[in-house]
């Protein structure tokens, strides 16, 4: 119980770190540095996730659409031409830079429709909202991909538990029919050495008569018959003797299965028990990266 109870608290205390661990997504208007300029443009917070992911996918939503590449020099990122239906029907030019924070990747986005006319709150709120909207719109896919990995992960630990515990469950079944089977077995080769018992003292009773006979008959043929009688007799009794031995030896043997089956079953249940116990603990884990990627939906 209280082994359960610790696992529980530790996975209330993962549940709790990732709750904790959720951060608002930042599209903010600044100032941003390109070579020795400053221009308007946009500072995009995206929480957690991996810089070479946001680097490779922001490359690619770049030159998507257009047979422009970007361009990369000491860090900054240029691409002429690029197609952003959502904010402007024309081909844009874009500046940025994307910098590996601690817990976040940070991009700096400067969008230029014409020369030196660029997405600003002088362009209009129109197109200025919708230049936010697209930024916010990538890094709340970045964030929600890096969600997705740590909640595939956490389902990944439950099926695994679930998989120990099916396979617990099932060892404890193949272990009560093998009890059962070998229960069976005892009850049948104990009714069978009831049989060879009452056979093996009736036969000793012949071989005893039979031997009193012989040794009160005179020497000659017919003597000499009923020795040979006394001899097959014997060889019958050493036989079932020999069997008797066989099934007191399965009987032996199948108790002792039976005793390691009512230490184990126990054992197996207990086990199951704890096995539960994480099962609920992960349960609540996945439930909570769950919960933070919704959120993060409604981001």
């Amino acid at each position: 119980m209280k082994r359960s109870y610790l696992i529980l608290c530790l996975a209330l205390l993962i549940a709790a770190q990732a709750m904790f661990g959720q951060k608002p997504i930042k599209v903010l208007e600044d100032s941003v540095q390109f070579g020795n300029y400053l221009y308007p443009g946009f500072n995009v917070t995206i929480p957690e996730a991996s810089y070479d992911k946001v680097l490779k996918d922001w490359t690619k939503a770049q030159e998507s659409g257009t047979k422009s590449k970007v361009q990369t020099e000491n860090g900054e990122m240029t691409i002429f031409g690029a197609i952003i239906k959502e904010v402007s029907a024309a081909p844009v030019n874009i500046y940025s830079r994307i910098m590996n924070e601690d817990t976040l990747s940070r991009m700096l986005v400067c969008i230029e429709l014409k020369k030196d006319q660029y997405v600003e709150a002088a362009s209009g709120d129109i197109q200025l909202t919708s230049a936010k909207n697209y930024l916010k719109e990538f890094a709340k896919k970045q964030y929600m991909d890096f969600i997705k990995e740590e909640l595939a992960a956490e389902e990944k630990i439950l099926r695994e538990l679930k998989q120990e515990l099916g396979s617990l469950e099932n060892s404890k079944a193949r272990t009560q029919r093998t009890a059962k089977n070998n229960r069976n077995t005892v009850n049948d080769e104990q009714e069978k050495l009831l049989v060879k018992h009452n056979e093996l003292s009736l036969l000793s009773n012949e071989i005893i008569n039979k031997n009193n006979e012989m040794i009160a008959m005179p020497v000659g043929p017919g003597r000499d018959a009923m020795a040979t009688q006394v001899k097959e007799l014997e060889k019958r009794r050493k036989k079932l003797q020999k069997e008797i031995s066989k099934g007191e030896s399965r009987i032996n043997k199948a108790r002792s299965a039976i005793d390691q089956a009512d230490r184990a079953i126990p054992r197996n249940e207990d086990e199951q028990a704890v096995m539960k116990s994480k099962i609920d603990a992960q349960q609540a884990v996945v439930q909570t990266f769950i919960d933070k990627l919704n959120n993060v939906k409604l981001y």
